[in-house]
């Protein structure tokens, strides 16, 4: 069992401004994006996207992510408090980001540069798909710092006492997320996508990839109190990710097909 480590939430401390690890998480992952981009861009030789059509993904992506993002949180986890309280919509910096709603705004920003520059939807989700995964784990060790989005009771050793929560050791399922979301999933596209595939497969497995991981950490994470589990057995993350995996395997399969 592991006390948590006691971590500043505030990076940085100018008086009137605060910079906040869990924005400086997201900052680095965006960095990440577009150094990943570049370098896809450069070994790949068949691919129609050009530093300019990343130049745009990135800017209209990260838009996706924190827009889409935090509309999906404030639907899909705590409509009625962001209703009562609407400025609080704007304080990202507290943390309250939906994966799901920032995938439905990334694919949309996605469908506006496709068309822009005439190129296959499809052909860019492929593209975009490694480069996500590793902006997704540092969005996780964001949670961790802000001690949020914990884990459920365990006996296990290297279960850790969250400060804020309570005195009892639990799973540090942040870094589960990080590291199955993350690190792991990173490798896996990375690899994948190395080689020639058809249209689609790599967004596919993308979303196969983030839906069997989420499930099988959410098992792990304390559900949120304001909405528990559904059949007291289904948290509303699985919920979420059941469309994906649905969506993933049928990429997959289609696009299998001569």
């Amino acid at each position: 069992m592991f006390n948590f480590p006691e971590i500043n939430p505030i990076a940085l401390d100018f008086g009137i401004l605060q910079i906040h690890w869990y924005g400086l998480m997201y900052f680095f992952g965006f960095i990440l994006f577009i150094q990943l981009g570049k370098y896809k861009i450069k070994i790949s030789s068949d691919i129609n996207i050009n530093e300019k059509t990343l130049d745009d993904l990135f800017f209209y992506g990260a838009l996706g992510v924190i827009i889409g993002g935090r509309i999906g949180y404030t639907l899909f986890y705590q409509p009625q408090y962001y209703f009562t309280n609407l400025l609080e919509i704007f304080a990202i910096w507290k943390g309250g980001m939906s994966f799901h709603g920032g995938l439905i705004g990334v694919l949309l920003s996605v469908l506006f540069v496709a068309r822009k520059y005439k190129i296959k939807w499809l052909e860019v989700t492929d593209f975009i798909a490694p480069l996500v995964p590793l902006g997704l784990g540092l969005g996780r060790l964001g949670n961790f710092i802000n001690q949020e989005l914990w884990g459920r009771p365990t006996d296990l050793p290297w279960g850790m006492i969250f400060p804020k929560v309570d005195n009892i050791s639990r799973h540090p399922s942040q870094l589960y997320q990080f590291l199955f979301e993350g690190i792991i999933l990173f490798i896996i596209l990375w690899v994948y996508s190395r080689y020639p595939r058809k249209i689609g497969q790599t967004s596919g497995l993308f979303l196969i990839g983030y839906s069997l991981s989420r499930i099988f950490v959410e098992f792990f994470r304390e559900p949120d109190q304001h909405i528990g589990l559904f059949l007291d057995y289904i948290s509303m993350g699985q919920i979420l990710s059941l469309p994906m995996l649905f969506a993933g395997i049928i990429l997959i399969s289609f696009n299998n097909n001569d």
